[in-house]
Formats: C-alpha cells, sequence, structure tokens
C-alpha cells in the first residue's frame, strides 16, 4: 500500500472512531462492517493492479541465479544424459552419442546465457 492509500483509511478510521463516540457503542457493528468494507475495496482494487502488473509483465523463463537452481539444471542434465545416449547410441551409434550430447550442451549453454544477461542486468 502506498502512503496515499494509507493515509486515506487512516482518516477513514479515524472518522469511524469519531462516529462511534458521537452515535454511541450501539452502532458500533455497523461502522465497523462499513470500514472493513472500505479496506476491503482498497485490497481488492490493489490485488487487481497487482494482477494486471503480473500479466503485463514478459516471463523470462526460471530464475537460474541461484547456485542451487544453477547447478540443479546441470544435474538434472547430466541424469537425463545417460538414457538420451544409450537410446541415442542404440538408434544412430556414435553419430546419435554426438547429436544427444550437443543437444545437452545447447540446452545448458542456453540456460548459462540467460542467466549470464539476467546478472549483467543487474
Amino acid at each position: 500500500m502506498d502512503a496515499v492509500e494509507k493515509d486515506v483509511l487512516k482518516k477513514d478510521l479515524e472518522a469511524t472512531l469519531q462516529t462511534r463516540r458521537d452515535l454511541g457503542p450501539e452502532y458500533e457493528p455497523a461502522l465497523v462492517e462499513s470500514f472493513l468494507d472500505k479496506v476491503d475495496v482498497q485490497l481488492t482494487r490493489r490485488l487487481a493492479e497487482q494482477r494486471v502488473a503480473a500479466a503485463r509483465s514478459t516471463d523470462q523463463g526460471p530464475d537460474l541465479r541461484g547456485f542451487g537452481a544453477r547447478y540443479g539444471f546441470a544435474a538434472l542434465s547430466l541424469v537425463l544424459a545417460v538414457p538420451l545416449s544409450a537410446i541415442g547410441v542404440a538408434n544412430a551409434g556414435i553419430g546419435g552419442l554426438l547429436v544427444a550430447w550437443g543437444g545437452i550442451l545447447g540446452v545448458n549453454f542456453c540456460a548459462a546465457a540467460k542467466s549470464w544477461r539476467r546478472d549483467a542486468e543487474d
């Protein structure tokens, strides 16, 4: 919430409390409900703004900046390399093995390049 929204809610709360003093405790439930409705409207509007902003932002894929994410991705690639290598060799011999490892290296290089680009932007 920005300062303007907080200021508006603070003034609404002060007005609600003053109205309660003026009208007495028998109107307290209605005054509290009215104030909470105002808070709900503010929060709903703020949430909608955040959703619109998130929808408009461009998705740049997974964030591979952290140690665990980077090396987890590399480890997963190596685990998948075993069956991919076996399939490549079984179907196309050494050429299939080279194609499988070329693909593995390409995917890892692209992920690393994206990470390097993000690091350079920061």
